[in-house]
């Protein structure tokens, strides 16, 4: 699981810095993460295949989380784009997207799905065999929703050593990784603990922006690898964060420490403050485990 910071700054872009979008690789999938504006460029930029992404997933419809959207289902079309396209979203973001599309009579020559969202509870959005992604209602001065992204256990890793011990015949293989165990022709069972080795554990990642204190997410994010949660504030500004619906690094650590959660990365900074590194220094009182999210960065999860 990999995941590549396109934009972590709060508001507006700036010639160093850009608003927030990042890239999620998990079991083989790029799933696309809010789409400020930019985010186009920033994907060249990282190298990042446009025709790999299928699935982009919008937080809410602030502009520094979805202008670029509209720009970059244009470029799809430019390119030639003829795979399906998924946008979860508020409800709301399909008027939003088409009305410029009718606009500039510009309709995209390939299937785009819209999969807008109401619910304020915890809502299954997105699975298949290998993933599944889920809302995180979050509390913001508009309708918000985090994604928490999971990985479904894998097959157990085969013991080669042990399966050709026991003479037993690759026909088998698919079911003894599956968990299953396995009856000799002499009548003798083999458990499957005897020829398999534990596979690696399923990961998780938590994604947490915009959002204001929220204790009440806790449960749902309890042990994730890792958590994103946005640290706009310094407590020095904590008065800010109940006019704005955001958060300080302080109350995002304190999330991290209630959820133990793994990791906790920060991003979504205010740019009235010159180094990031001060965000670190807050958080890491409460939590030790902490990661600065910047504009380029990769994280190998």
């Amino acid at each position: 699981m990999k995941l590549q910071i396109l934009g972590c700054y709060a508001a507006t872009p700036r010639t160093l810095t850009n608003p927030t979008s990042q890239v999620l690789e998990i079991r083989n999938h790029l799933f696309l993460i809010d789409c400020g504006e930019g985010t186009q460029v920033q994907l060249r930029k990282n190298k990042i295949r446009f025709s790999r992404i299928n699935h982009i997933f919008i937080s809410h419809l602030h502009g520094d989380h979805f202008f670029g959207l509209p720009g970059l289902i244009s470029t799809f079309r430019l390119l030639g784009r003829d795979k399906e396209l998924n946008v979860y979203g508020p409800k709301g973001i399909k008027e939003a997207i088409t009305l410029l599309m009718k606009l500039g009579d510009s309709w995209t020559n390939y299937q785009l799905v819209f999969h807008e969202l109401k619910e304020k509870r915890p809502v299954l959005i997105y699975e298949d065999d290998k993933v599944t992604v889920e809302t995180i209602p979050l509390d913001h001065r508009v309708y918000t929703n985090g994604f928490l992204f999971r990985e479904k256990p894998s097959d157990r890793k085969l013991n080669v050593e042990a399966v050709g011990k026991y003479n037993i015949d690759k026909a088998y293989f698919r079911n003894i990784k599956s968990g299953n165990d396995v009856i000799l022709d002499d009548g003798t069972l083999v458990p499957n603990e005897v020829l398999t080795f534990d596979p690696v554990a399923p990961k998780s990642y938590a994604y947490c922006s915009d959002t204001a204190y929220r204790p009440e997410l806790v449960p749902q994010i309890t042990g994730v690898d890792v958590l994103y949660h946005e640290s706009t504030f310094l407590e020095t500004e904590a008065h800010l964060s109940g006019k704005t619906k955001h958060a300080t690094a302080k109350e995002a650590a304190a999330i991290a420490k209630a959820a133990n959660v793994g990791t906790l990365i920060l991003g979504h900074y205010s740019t009235r403050y010159k180094s990031i590194d001060l965000f670190k220094e807050e958080a890491t009182e409460i939590f030790p485990e902490v990661e600065l999210a910047d504009d380029g960065k990769v994280f190998n999860l």
